[in-house]
């Protein structure tokens, strides 16, 4: 063998040496791992699954709550110690009675339905109604933060116009719960405490809760006045009524205060 080529050989095996050990090292050095796989919290936060707790809320076995007959996609209460009955509310979603009156309820809303009830007004007047009862609540299923995000109206003036009805209506919570699960597991829970309070505060809840009916011809007690009784009042007392459907809250208090007088 020419010397040169001897030498050349030698050089290109030396080479070859070389690049296998770079390739061994490098297949022994341990991989770093890359960005795109998240840690388990930063998955666990992306994505939630929280089990909800199945003990009894407020101590209660077994709870009755009421279920707007107009309410589509009603929560089930599957997972809780729940009876639902389905009943024309006069306001709400949802809620409980104590001596036949509506003590509590709660108004379920997609993010969707939040904002498009804010923008047309129409949930200025469920705050309303709902401020009539001793307890009441507005409970969203989605977070507060997806506000921000918005692209078809500016997330400004839905941050403005629900911190205007929270300070209007003090009384009517408006709860974020991220997801429809937590949605119902607070919903539950929060009438579950609503009916605990009535029941040691009957007195109070009988002067301020109104009939859980809102149907004209359901017959009441005699201590509560149907829709058309306290509607014949009012035109005979001079207030202007409409000739069908809900009447104010302002006009059941006004006759609920002539009655103490």
């Amino acid at each position: 063998m020419p010397a040169a080529r001897a030498v050349g050989a030698v050089t290109f095996g030396r080479a070859c040496l070389r690049v296998r050990g770079d390739c061994q090292n490098t297949a022994s050095r341990p991989r770093a791992r890359t960005s795109a796989i998240a840690a388990p919290r930063t998955r666990k936060q992306a994505r939630p699954n929280d089990t909800a707790p199945t003990a009894r809320a407020a101590g209660i076995a077994s709870l009755e709550i009421l279920v707007d007959t107009r309410e589509q996609y009603a929560y089930r209460f599957a997972a809780q110690q729940v009876s639902t009955v389905k009943r024309a509310l006069p306001c709400g979603d949802y809620g409980i009675t104590v001596a036949g009156r509506l003590v509590a309820a709660v108004e379920r809303k997609s993010l969707a339905d939040l904002v498009s009830s804010l923008i047309n007004g129409k949930l200025r007047f469920a705050l309303g109604d709902l401020a009539a009862l001793p307890r009441a609540a507005v409970v969203v299923e989605d977070r507060y933060s997806q506000v921000f995000k918005l692209d078809w109206v500016r997330p400004a003036v839905v941050a403005d116009g629900l911190a205007e009805l929270q300070v209007r209506w003090p009384s009517v919570s408006i709860v974020f719960c991220e997801t429809r699960q937590l949605a119902e597991e607070w919903t539950y829970r929060y009438l579950a405490a609503a009916h605990a309070w009535a029941m040691t505060e009957q007195a109070a809840t009988n002067r301020i809760g109104i009939p859980a009916e809102a149907n004209e011809t359901t017959t009441a007690p005699e201590t509560d006045p149907t829709t058309a009784q306290v509607r014949a009042w009012a035109r005979a007392t001079g207030i202007a009524v409409p000739d069908r459907g809900r009447l104010h809250p302002d006009i059941w208090q006004a006759w609920r205060l002539a009655q103490h007088q």
